[in-house]
């Protein structure tokens, strides 16, 4: 449902069904999606009620570990080489392959010697 939700789309037609318009059963399902999405914390993806032992959830349902994503540290390695003030608004750090930047910065030699 989560993609049918990000695409915009019947569920019957992502299974393979129907003829594109949205039956009854489609709009039941994506009302009930749209309201447990609701429910889920932006933040750390997890619903009060799987905490809540009244609503047979339980205060130990989750454990947090750590975890370190190469990508994330190299974005904030770069993050504090972007000057503070005007000189760094709009500056943003992205992460590209390192064969595309490798044909961008031949592109540019290319251009600038013509």
């Amino acid at each position: 449902m989560e993609l049918c939700d990000r695409w915009g789309i019947p569920h019957s037609v992502f299974r393979g069904h129907g003829d594109g318009t949205w039956t009854d059963l489609d709009r039941r399902k994506a009302i009930a999606y749209a309201t447990y999405a609701r429910t889920v914390c932006s933040q750390c993806g997890t619903r009060a009620e799987e905490w809540d032992e009244a609503t047979g959830g339980d205060e130990d349902a989750y454990t947090a570990i750590t975890h370190r994503c190469v990508g994330c540290q190299i974005l904030a390695d770069k993050q504090t080489t972007v000057p503070n003030g005007d000189e760094g608004h709009g500056v943003k750090v992205l992460l590209i392959p390192t064969s595309v930047h490798a044909a961008i910065q031949i592109a540019r030699a290319h251009t600038s010697h013509h």
